[in-house]
């Protein structure tokens, strides 16, 4: 069966998107198709301000609409503490769990040579300037649990050894192999309260 030019290319637009197969994508397409212009309005008006209202915090590279993220921000948070975390999505789930109330740093990824991903690529070096000018006492590792996670936070152990901070990563509450944005509350939060020193 032929498909209408402009739905075709609305299915290849959606099936770009992450965890969305073809199908998913024209079942997303005839749902945006059948609905009422108002409702496909207010979507296209959210995501043209979702990629023209949303930056990077200046200081943890969260996402914000200001210069610095609302955590950032926040007199009620503890600035002592800095959670590392691979992306913003991650912190969405921790903040999630209510156990976690310092702040964050993301680093935008993990260490992982075959993707051409190395140290000056993240933003460890920007973390470190944290550390040295802010006064943290604790930096806690939340990184997935795999091969990159783990070689990621053993890099910046080394790194920080250097430095007055301790260094704490969150408890094996979570599955090898398994990502934080996918975790329920419950068992990231477990892992918070279980931490231990590195």
């Amino acid at each position: 069966m032929l498909i209408a030019e402009p739905l075709q290319k609305a299915i290849d637009e959606l099936s770009k998107l992450p965890s969305v197969g073809r199908k998913t994508a024209q079942r997303l397409a005839l749902h945006i198709l059948k609905s009422d212009s108002e409702n496909v309005d207010a979507l296209i008006n959210a995501l043209g301000e979702l990629k023209s209202k949303i930056r990077f915090c200046s200081v943890c590279f969260n996402i914000s609409v200001e210069e610095k993220c609302e955590i950032c921000r926040s007199q009620k948070r503890d600035h002592s503490v800095i959670c590392v975390v691979e992306e913003v999505s991650d912190v969405i789930a921790i903040e999630n769990t209510n156990e976690f109330n310092g702040l964050y740093h993301v680093l935008g990824g993990v260490l992982n040579p075959l993707a051409n991903v190395s140290a000056d690529s993240l933003k460890i070096k920007e973390l470190v300037d944290r550390i040295d000018q802010h006064g943290i006492k604790e930096v806690i590792l939340a990184l997935n649990p795999d091969a990159e996670g783990d070689t990621t936070s053993l890099y910046i152990t080394r790194i920080l050894k250097e430095h007055a901070v301790k260094i704490s990563r969150i408890a094996r509450g979570l599955p090898i192999g398994g990502d934080l944005e996918f975790a329920d509350a419950a068992t990231i939060g477990r892992a918070f309260i279980g931490r231990i020193s590195l």
